[in-house]
């Protein structure tokens, strides 16, 4: 879904936000998904030394986000914006290296984009699952 010129330009409009906090890249892809990777670092990890699940939800609702973004091809009279996210974590993470979320389009409408959005570890273990419900909101101008 996202060419590495897309990825690239979208690295170059998270600067000094959240997503680049937590070390979050878009990953290029010619299949219909949306793909991003995540570190497990201190940023991203809770107490016991394993990611968080909030990490998890911020990875799933920014490539929902980002595949929403694709499919109105970055047209700036719209605004992208999350409504909904919800996730059921299935297993604990390790506590080094890189999880992987990949989201699927579920429902593609005029004004709704819905996805599920598969959060795996670098041995393909599925860690958690999202939905994510985004918004398109024409920008009053």
């Amino acid at each position: 879904m996202l060419t590495q010129k897309e990825c690239d330009f979208l690295h170059s409009r998270m600067q000094g936000t959240m997503i680049e906090a937590l070390g979050i890249r878009f990953i290029p892809t010619d299949d219909d998904y949306a793909m991003a990777e995540m570190p497990i670092c201190p940023a991203t990890r809770q107490y016991m030394g394993i990611l968080h699940g909030g990490a998890s939800l911020t990875l799933a609702e920014t490539i929902a986000g980002v595949g929403s973004l694709h499919l109105i091809e970055y047209d700036e009279a719209y605004a992208v914006c999350g409504t909904e996210v919800s996730g059921s974590h299935v297993a604990m993470s390790s506590n080094e290296g890189k999880v992987y979320g990949k989201a699927r389009l579920i429902h593609a409408g005029r004004t709704t984009h819905v996805w599920n959005v598969d959060i795996v570890d670098e041995d393909g273990k599925t860690i958690s699952s999202e939905r994510v419900t985004n918004r398109i909101i024409k920008i009053q101008q």
